[in-house]
C-alpha cells in the first residue's frame, strides 16, 4: 500500500509517497506543487488538482496530512487552514482516509525531538529512508508526515502524545486510548 503524505502551504506544498507493503517503508516519489502567484482561489484549485494528479499518478490507499498550528501571523494560518482544505476536499472526493498529525507529533516521530529543526528533519529522511540526495524542505516535510503515519500504522507512535489528537488520560495504559 502507498501512503501519500502533504505538508500544505499555500505557496508550497509538499508531497511525499512511501510504499509501506514492505517492514521498512521504501521511497517512492516525493516534491513540491509549486503556486504561482495569482489569487488564493486560483492557488488553492492548483494544490486540489495537484494531489489530484498525484493520487492518479500513485493510486495511494491512504492520505496523512499535517494540522494547522498557529502561526504568528493569523491570515497565514487562515490560508494555511484553506491549503488543508483543498487537499483534504480532494483525499475525500478520491475515496482516501485521511489522517492528521500535529507538527511536534511528526517531529517527535521522524527525528525523536518535537522541537526539531527543518534541517534535522530533512537529514533524519535522507537516513531513514536511505536517500541519494537531500530533499526540498517542504517535500522532506511531507515524507515525515507520511513515515509519521507509517509508523502510526503499527503503533509506533503514540497519538494524542505530541500535537494533534490531544486526550486527557485518567491512568491506565496509553493502549487504553480510544480516539
Amino acid at each position: 500500500m502507498l501512503i501519500l503524505g502533504i505538508d500544505p502551504g499555500s505557496r508550497t506544498t509538499g508531497y511525499g509517497v512511501l510504499d509501506v507493503s514492505t517492514p521498512a517503508p521504501r521511497y517512492v516519489a516525493s516534491g513540491c506543487i509549486r503556486l504561482q502567484d495569482v489569487a488564493l482561489p486560483q492557488r488553492l484549485a492548483r494544490i486540489y488538482a495537484g494531489i489530484a494528479e498525484l493520487v492518479s499518478l500513485h493510486g495511494p490507499g491512504e492520505m496523512a496530512i499535517e494540522q494547522v498550528f498557529m502561526a504568528k501571523n493569523p491570515d497565514s494560518a487562515l490560508k494555511l487552514g484553506q491549503a488543508r482544505g483543498a487537499a483534504i476536499v480532494c483525499a475525500a472526493n478520491h475515496g482516501l482516509p485521511v489522517h492528521e498529525y500535529g507538527p511536534r507529533q511528526i517531529k517527535q516521530a521522524v527525528t525523536g525531538s518535537g522541537g526539531a529543526t527543518k534541517i534535522q528533519v530533512q537529514h533524519m529522511i535522507v537516513s531513514i529512508l536511505g536517500l541519494d540526495g537531500v530533499p526540498q524542505a517542504d517535500a522532506a516535510d511531507a515524507l515525515a508526515i507520511a513515515l509519521t503515519h507509517a509508523h502510526a500504522r503499527i503503533g509506533l507512535v503514540q497519538r494524542g502524545s505530541f500535537g494533534g489528537h490531544r486526550t486527557r488520560r485518567r491512568g491506565g495504559s496509553w493502549r487504553d486510548y480510544q480516539p
